[in-house]
């Protein structure tokens, strides 16, 4: 019987590889509901390739991925539907498309998994386009907006079908650090007001030393988890010499 304290997501023993090439070697580890959790590491370290498979667009060479207690890699048909629909997903560079409106862009979602009128969907669009502050640029097209607004047009198309999980790719990345603070509030309005469980991407030390509950870094050289914990504790205190430099900004010696 699942009960709020049990975790949202479990990694169990994952490993995966790219053309035979291993990216990461079995690690696991635990996403408790209405935390913000952070996947950290330096470039080539696998974040992107262990978000990846946590959204099942590849199937892990080992281990699994459980949202909610199912197996994405293993769901078909009408199991894998509900389990997508747990989870909304902002891509790196947002991948809003660039020949529709952001009305349009939130709606699609909306179009493809549910039987809604159209006036339903324009209205649902609208209130997340609002909640991401983005109201009265309901009409106006992406290459007419800031990359800020880009991603945060991308995080409202994430939750138009109200997960109970977001899974945001880099989302400071390219900003300048004004905008990079404003999507940062965000995230955090939205895990506070609205109880939503996020997985985030991020390699941006003060994005994560502002939004992160909980974080683990990956290491290029071990394929597998180095470090899990608050970050600020692990950047006071770990015992790991490699892992304070990182968060700590320091050259090697």
């Amino acid at each position: 019987m699942q009960t709020d304290q049990d975790p949202l997501i479990r990694v169990e023993n994952l490993t995966a590889a790219y053309d035979g090439t291993m990216v990461i070697k079995n690690i696991s580890f635990e996403v408790k509901r209405g935390e913000v959790f952070v996947i950290l590491g330096g470039s080539g370290s696998g974040k992107s390739t262990v978000l990846k498979h946590m959204i099942g667009l590849y199937r892990p060479v080992a281990g699994r991925v459980l949202i909610d207690g199912h197996d994405i890699a293993e769901a078909e048909g009408e199991e894998r539907l509900q389990i997508l629909r747990k989870t909304g997903v902002m891509y790196q560079q947002g991948a809003l498309f660039g020949s529709m409106t952001l009305l349009e862009n939130v709606r699609l979602p909306l179009e493809e998994f549910t039987d809604l009128p159209s006036g339903a969907m324009n209205l649902i669009a609208c209130m997340k386009l609002a909640l991401v502050g983005l109201n009265g640029f309901e009409n106006r097209m992406p290459s007419e907006l800031s990359g800020g607004m880009r991603k945060r047009a991308a995080i409202a198309r994430a939750m138009a079908l109200d997960p109970e999980i977001l899974f945001l790719d880099e989302p400071s990345a390219g900003l300048d650090p004004i905008t990079s603070v404003e999507v940062d509030e965000l995230i955090l309005r939205l895990a506070r007001n609205l109880g939503m469980t996020f997985v985030v991407v991020s390699h941006e030390l003060s994005s994560i030393y502002t939004i992160a509950d909980r974080i683990i870094m990956l290491d290029t050289r071990t394929k597998g988890i180095v470090a899990s914990g608050a970050p600020r504790d692990l950047r006071d205190h770990t015992e790991n010499a490699w892992v304070r430099r990182f968060l700590n900004r320091e050259p090697a010696s």
